[in-house]
C-alpha cells in the first residue's frame, strides 16, 4: 500500500537494495510485519467480542457498546494522517515499534478502568498510538520489498492481521467467560508487548527511506496528487465500504448468536473467530493471484464472494450462518489484500500519505458504518443489518467493476511509482 519516498528536495539513492523473495532479509521483514499486523489487529479488535459483556456490565445498548471499538478506529483514522507526515521526516521502524508498545501498554491499563468513560478514554488513546503502525508498515513494504514480491509480502502482513484478530477474539472470549473481561484485556496487552519486542528484533532497518524536508507543507500537495489520480480515490472509497461491512458483521453477529433461538455461550460465540484462519489463507492467496493475473481481474470476484457470504447469514441454520461467515471472511481479506497492494502500486510520493489516506477511510468506515449498523440492529435486528450492508457491498462491487477499466500507469508515471 505504499512505496519509496522521492521528495523534490532530495535525490533518490543511486541504487535500490530491494529485498527479494527467498533472502534472509525477506524472511525477517515478513516475520516482523506479520507480528506487527498480528498485534495491531489483536489490540484494536479484542474489544469486539466483549461488546455484549460491556452492555451488561455498564447497562449499554448495542450501539453504545460499539463505541468501545468505534472510538479507537476513529482516533486511529485521524492519527494516521499525522503520523504519516512524521514518518516521512523521522523514518519508519522507530515509530512502528513505539506505536505497538504504547498500544499494548494501554490495553493493559484498560483492564483497570473504573467506568465506561475511562475505558473509552483509554481506547481512544490506543487508537492514537496505533496510528504509528499501519500506514507506515505499508510504506516500509513499498520502499523495501522487490515489486514482484510485494503482493506476497502485503498478503502476509494482512495474514498477520487476520491471525491477530482471531487470537484476540478467542482469548478474550474464553477469559471473559471463565474469569472476567478485565483479565482478558490484561492478557491481550501482555501478548502485544511480546509481539512488539519480536517486531523490534526482526525488522531490518530501512535502506531506501529518504527523509522529506517538506514535512507538513507536503500534505496539501500530496493530497491533491493522490486524489487527482484516476484510481486511488476509488480505492480509498472501497476501503471505507469494505471495512465498514466487515466490522459490522463481527460486531453484531455475537448479539444474534447469544440470543434465542441459538443462545450460545460467550466462549462459543467467540470461537467463530477461528474463521479468521480463512482470512490468513485468502489474503496470501489473493496477493499471489493478483501478482500473476492482475488486480483488476480478481477484485470483483472476491467481492462477489463476500456479498454471497453476507446473504447466507440470514438463514436460521447455525451451520449455514457459519458457512456464510466463512465466505464473507474469505472475500473480505482477499479484497483488502488486493486493494491495499494496488494503492502501493499506483501511489507516487509522498507514499506514506497514500497509505494513510487508504487506512483513514478504512478505519473511518469501521467507526461510522460499525456504529450505524448498531442502530439498524436496535431497529430491525439482523435482517436490517444485512440489508444495509448488502447495499454497501453492492456499491463496492460497482467500484471494482469500474476499476477494471482503469488505465495502467504509463512509463513516466511508473518511473515515479514504487519499484
Amino acid at each position: 500500500m505504499s512505496e519509496s519516498h522521492l521528495p523534490a528536495s532530495s535525490a533518490a539513492p543511486a541504487a535500490r537494495a530491494a529485498i527479494a523473495a527467498g533472502t534472509p532479509a525477506f524472511k525477517r521483514s515478513n516475520r516482523a510485519l506479520f507480528f506487527g499486523g498480528f498485534s495491531t489487529f489483536g489490540l484494536l479488535y479484542c474489544i469486539q467480542p466483549l461488546m455484549p459483556v460491556l452492555s451488561r456490565e455498564f447497562a449499554l445498548s448495542a450501539a453504545q457498546s460499539s463505541w468501545s471499538l468505534s472510538i479507537s478506529t476513529a482516533a486511529l483514522a485521524i492519527s494516521l494522517l499525522v503520523t504519516s507526515a512524521i514518518s516521512d521526516r523521522l523514518g519508519r521502524k522507530p515509530l512502528m515499534v513505539g506505536a505497538l508498545a504504547a498500544a499494548a501498554a494501554l490495553t493493559v491499563l484498560c483492564a483497570f478502568a473504573q467506568n465506561y468513560a475511562q475505558l473509552l478514554l483509554m481506547r481512544a488513546a490506543l487508537g492514537v498510538a496505533l496510528g504509528g503502525m499501519p500506514a507506515i508498515a505499508m510504506a516500509y513494504l513499498g520502499e523495501e520489498i522487490d515489486p514482484p514480491s510485494l503482493g506476497l509480502s502485503m498478503g502476509l502482513y494482512i495474514a498477520g492481521s487476520a491471525l491477530g484478530g482471531m487470537v484476540g477474539r478467542m482469548v478474550v472470549s474464553l477469559l471473559s467467560d471463565f474469569w472476567s473481561w478485565r483479565a482478558a484485556l490484561a492478557a491481550i496487552g501482555v501478548m502485544g508487548l511480546l509481539a512488539a519486542a519480536e517486531f523490534w528484533r526482526s525488522l531490518p532497518a530501512s535502506k531506501n527511506f529518504v527523509p522529506s524536508a517538506e514535512g507538513w507543507r507536503a500534505l496539501p500537495t500530496g493530497l491533491r496528487r493522490h486524489f487527482s489520480d484516476a484510481g486511488l480515490p476509488w480505492l480509498f472509497c472501497l476501503a471505507f465500504l469494505l471495512m465498514g461491512c466487515f466490522v459490522s458483521v463481527y460486531n453484531y453477529i455475537a448479539y444474534r448468536l447469544l440470543a434465542a433461538p441459538f443462545e450460545l455461550r460467550q466462549s462459543t460465540v467467540g470461537s467463530i473467530a477461528v474463521l479468521y484462519l480463512i482470512g490468513i489463507f485468502s489474503s496470501v492467496w489473493a496477493g499471489r493471484l493478483a501478482d500473476r493475473l492482475g488486480r483488476r481481474g480478481v477484485l470483483w470476484i472476491v467481492l462477489s464472494v463476500m456479498l454471497a457470504g453476507l446473504l447466507l447469514t440470514l438463514a436460521n441454520s447455525l451451520l449455514v450462518i457459519v458457512f456464510g461467515m466463512a465466505l464473507f471472511t474469505f472475500g473480505f481479506f482477499a479484497s483488502h489484500s488486493i486493494a491495499s497492494s494496488w494503492v502501493g502500486r499506483r501511489a507516487r510520493a509522498p507514499q506514506a500519505l497514500a497509505s494513510a489516506c487508504y487506512l483513514f477511510f478504512y478505519y473511518l468506515g469501521s467507526s461510522l458504518v460499525g456504529s450505524l449498523s448498531g442502530l439498524m440492529w436496535g431497529r430491525d435486528g439482523w435482517p436490517g443489518v444485512v440489508a444495509m450492508l448488502a447495499f454497501i457491498l453492492a456499491a463496492a462491487l460497482l467500484i471494482a467493476l469500474r476499476l477494471r477499466q482503469l488505465a495502467p500507469l504509463g512509463p513516466r508515471e511508473l518511473a515515479l511509482a514504487p519499484r
